[in-house]
C-alpha cells in the first residue's frame, strides 16, 4: 500500500480530478502582501529550484553558497507553522523539495581542472558532462545537509517518467515516501540519458511540474537576477525589479525577458513561464536572489513569519507572482503539461469565441487548418490567427482531422461512418491559456 500523500491520498497517475488550491471568496479579496504573509506561515510543502547561474563559478561548485543554501533550508523546514486554511492546526516540520540545477557546469568545471577542456554545446557533450558532474553535485549537497542532520536522496527524472501513468504513479509515490520520512529530495533531469524529444528544457519547468506532483503550496525560484524586472534588461538596463505580479498570464514574455544566462540553460522567461503554470494550480512563486545571504529566512522575516538572521535585516525585494484566482483541475495540467505539443490545429473565429468564452468543445467545423502529424490522443496546440489558444488531446489523428475539418456533423459522418466522434477536441481534455 503506498504512502498517503502529504495532502491527502495520492490520486492516481496525473489524472486526479480535484483542483488546485482555489482562492476562497476572503482570499480573493487579498492583497498581496495579505496573500504572501499567508501563504509564507501556512505552506507545509515547498519546492525550492536553484540554477546554475547561483550555485557555480568559474571553478565549478561554489561551497560557500551551496553551505549557505542548505543553512536557510534547514531553518525553513524548522519554521513552525501556522493553522491551515480551514483553521486546524498543523503538526511537524515544513516538507521541502530541492530542484538543482549545475550537473554540467560543475563536470566542466571538474574536467578542466583536470587538464581536460570541453565543449558541451552539443546533447552528446551534454550528456557526458553530466555524468561526471552529477556524482559531484550529489556529494557536495550532501555534505552540507549533513551539517544540519538532514538526509537527502537523489532524483533523476526524464519527461517520460511524469508523463508513463504507471511511471508517474510510481514517482508520486517515491516522493511522498520520502516527505513522509523527512528526507529532503534533490531533484534534476537525467541528463545522461535523455532524448531531445523527452527532456524538460530546463529545470524550471521539471520544478513546475513537480508543483503538481507533490502538491507544493509554494514554489521559491532562486536566481541569478535580483528579481523579475519591469523591462528588457538587455534594453534598459535601469529596468526596476516589481515587487509583486498581480496576473502572470498576462505579461508579454517575449517583451519582458531577456536572454539565458551564461551556464544554464533558461532565464527569466522560462522561471515566469514556470510561475505561471504554478499559477494555474493556485500556487504563488517567490523569486529571489539566490545569492543574497540568508535571502529565503529574510523574506520571510519581511513578511512577519519569523525573525531576521543575526546580522542581516528582512528581505523586501525579489518578486510575488500571485496564484491564479481559478485554480484548473490537476488532471488538466497533467495533461497539458504532460509532453510537448505534436501539431497544431488553427480554428476560425467562431470557434475562437467558443472556446475562449463560452467553455465549448471543438467542433471539426471549427477547424480550419491542421499542422504536424500527431496520432489520436496526441496533444495538440490550438491556434487562432497565429496565436496559441490553449491545448488539447485530439480524437483525430492529422490524416484524420485534414479529412473533416470545416464539416458539419452529418457531413463527418460520411466520410468516417458512424463511429466517430462529435468533437475533435472535448473541453474536458481542453486547457485554454496553457503556458506552452
Amino acid at each position: 500500500m503506498s504512502r498517503q500523500h502529504p495532502h491527502g491520498t495520492a490520486s492516481e497517475a496525473g489524472q486526479p480530478e480535484q483542483c488546485g488550491k482555489c482562492r476562497s471568496e476572503e482570499e480573493s479579496f487579498e492583497t498581496w502582501q495579505q496573500e504572501r504573509t499567508r501563504v509564507l506561515a501556512q505552506a507545509r510543502v515547498i519546492v525550492v529550484k536553484v540554477g546554475s547561474a547561483v550555485l557555480t563559478d568559474a571553478s565549478g561548485l561554489s561551497s560557500p553558497v551551496l553551505a549557505g543554501l542548505a543553512a536557510q533550508l534547514a531553518a525553513l523546514r524548522d519554521l513552525p507553522l501556522a493553522s491551515d486554511p480551514a483553521g486546524q492546526p498543523q503538526q511537524g516540520a515544513r516538507r521541502l523539495v530541492l530542484v538543482s540545477s549545475g550537473a554540467v557546469a560543475a563536470g566542466r568545471a571538474a574536467l578542466t581542472s583536470r587538464g581536460r577542456v570541453v565543449e558541451t554545446a552539443g546533447l552528446a557533450a551534454r550528456q557526458a558532462a553530466a555524468a561526471v558532474g552529477q556524482g559531484q553535485l550529489m556529494q557536495a549537497w550532501d555534505k552540507v545537509f549533513l551539517a544540519h542532520g538532514m538526509p537527502t536522496a537523489q532524483v533523476l527524472l526524464t519527461r517520460d517518467d511524469l508523463r508513463a501513468r504507471q511511471r508517474f504513479l510510481n514517482a508520486r509515490n517515491t516522493f511522498a515516501e520520502l516527505l513522509h520520512w523527512d528526507v529532503l529530495p534533490i531533484v534534476n533531469e537525467n541528463d545522461t540519458v535523455s532524448i531531445s524529444e523527452l527532456k524538460f528544457g530546463d529545470n524550471d519547468c521539471l520544478a513546475s511540474l513537480l508543483i503538481n506532483l507533490v502538491e507544493a503550496d509554494l514554489f521559491i525560484n532562486l536566481t541569478s537576477s535580483s528579481g523579475v524586472l519591469a523591462a528588457d534588461p538587455q534594453k534598459h538596463p535601469d529596468a526596476p525589479v516589481m515587487d509583486h505580479i498581480d496576473d502572470v498570464a498576462t505579461l508579454d514574455l517575449g517583451q519582458l525577458c531577456g536572454g539565458k544566462t551564461l551556464v544554464g540553460t533558461g532565464g527569466m522567461y522560462s522561471k515566469l513561464l514556470a510561475a505561471r503554470r504554478a499559477a494555474q494550480l493556485g500556487v504563488p512563486t517567490l523569486i529571489l536572489p539566490g545569492r543574497e545571504p540568508w535571502v529565503i529566512s529574510r523574506a520571510f522575516a519581511a513578511a512577519g513569519i519569523c525573525s531576521a538572521p543575526e546580522g542581516h535585516g528582512p528581505f523586501t525585494r525579489g518578486t510575488w507572482v500571485r496564484s491564479g484566482r481559478h485554480a484548473i483541475t490537476r488532471r488538466k495540467f497533467w495533461l497539458a503539461y504532460q509532453s510537448d505539443p505534436a501539431g497544431s490545429v488553427h480554428v476560425d473565429d467562431g470557434a475562437a469565441k467558443a472556446l475562449l468564452h463560452k467553455g465549448s468543445s471543438l467542433l471539426p467545423g471549427g477547424v480550419c487548418a491542421v499542422e504536424g502529424t500527431f496520432q489520436r490522443g496526441g496533444l495538440v496546440r490550438v491556434l487562432h490567427k497565429g496565436e496559441s489558444i490553449g491545448v488539447g488531446l485530439s480524437n483525430y489523428s492529422a490524416p484524420e482531422l485534414k479529412k473533416i475539418m470545416g464539416l458539419k456533423r452529418h457531413e463527418v459522418a460520411a466520410i468516417l461512418g458512424d463511429a466517430h466522434y462529435p468533437e475533435v477536441i472535448h473541453r474536458d481534455n481542453l486547457l485554454v491559456d496553457a503556458a506552452v
